[in-house]
């Protein structure tokens, strides 16, 4: 019984990820995207049914946004280095304590309401994975575990 509602539950993922690949961008995505950065480039949507992530150049910057299906602006990261990082969230980062762990990835995050935050994915090991999201004042916001 068990395999038969795995299979249902199969089925219908792959339904909705074929529908989520046919649809349209919403006008309202598009349109709220343009206002927000006329002067991108290489422009491509991706709609996952709930969200429109858009991926695009920004003077020469790789960045993704993502968007509500209803048009609203969500966040937009870039991906940076840890040496590009404000030296406050450097010493934050190295008065916290997961400073031990090996820095794979810097991600610049920027939010509604002007808020800026900086998400460092350190690692201690191939099991212990975070990402630790600080303030531009170097404050630890929160961390959470990744994969």
């Amino acid at each position: 019984m068990k395999k038969k509602y795995g299979f249902v539950a199969v089925l219908l993922l792959m339904a909705v990820a074929s529908f989520a690949q046919i649809r349209k961008v919403p006008a309202v995505v598009k349109q709220s995207f343009a206002r927000q950065y006329p002067k991108a480039e290489n422009v491509k949507y991706n709609d996952d049914l709930v969200n429109v992530n858009v991926s695009f150049l920004l003077d020469g910057e790789k960045m993704n946004a993502e968007y509500t299906n209803k048009g609203i602006w969500k966040h937009t990261e870039k991906k940076w280095s840890f040496e590009q990082l404000p030296d406050s969230v450097k010493e934050g980062f190295h008065k916290s304590r997961f400073a031990d762990r090996d820095v794979k990835e810097v991600v610049v995050i920027y939010l509604p309401a002007d808020v800026t935050q900086y998400r460092i994915k350190a690692e201690k090991s191939s099991l212990e994975k975070k990402y630790l999201f600080f303030s531009p004042e170097g404050r630890l916001l929160r961390e959470s575990i990744t994969i």
